[in-house]
């Protein structure tokens, strides 16, 4: 494991969580961990304490939404879209990468051009520590749920379907 990197996208969320006095530290690794289950055998915690970083798009107004869920979980859309007030869809990965700044599989909860509408998924908050992607699909970096929420400014929400 690696914990520097030249990356500018790895960068931008190492910026990012130090912005928020975050004590934590981004760890490269070998095996990718674009998925759910990649990461949590990567690094060796359970699936649920993996952060999934999912960028929607608003359907009327086109704008972007970040849902942050257990890597354990399938995403209600139609829970997002309640919160929302307004039908959600999935993103393209232009759109994610325009709004997040990251490819699919790298996206951080943090480090983001501009702030989004941001969910967390109610079920993350039962562990110590989560995971999240650290912007490439080989980094990732420790959190404490209470943490994700500050430093988002997210809204913790059942989302699981």
């Amino acid at each position: 494991m690696s914990t520097r990197s030249g990356s500018a996208s790895i960068q931008r969320v190492r910026d990012a969580l130090e912005r928020h006095a975050l004590d934590t530290k981004v760890v490269e690794l070998a095996e990718s961990t674009r998925t759910a289950q990649d990461a949590a055998r990567a690094i060796g915690c359970e699936v649920a304490q993996i952060v999934k970083s999912l960028v929607f798009r608003g359907e009327t107004s086109g704008q972007p939404v970040l849902v942050l869920a257990s890597g354990a979980n399938r995403v209600d859309e139609a829970r997002v879209s309640a919160l929302m007030e307004e039908p959600i869809g999935r993103a393209d990965a232009a759109f994610v990468r325009e709004h997040s700044g990251f490819a699919i599989g790298g996206v951080a909860p943090v480090g983001h051009p501009a702030a989004m509408s941001t969910f967390i998924d109610r079920d993350l908050q039962r562990f110590d520590v989560v995971w999240a992607a650290a912007g490439t699909p080989h980094a990732v970096f420790r959190i404490a749920p209470d943490d994700l929420v500050r430093v988002t400014a997210g809204h913790v929400a059942d989302l699981a379907g």
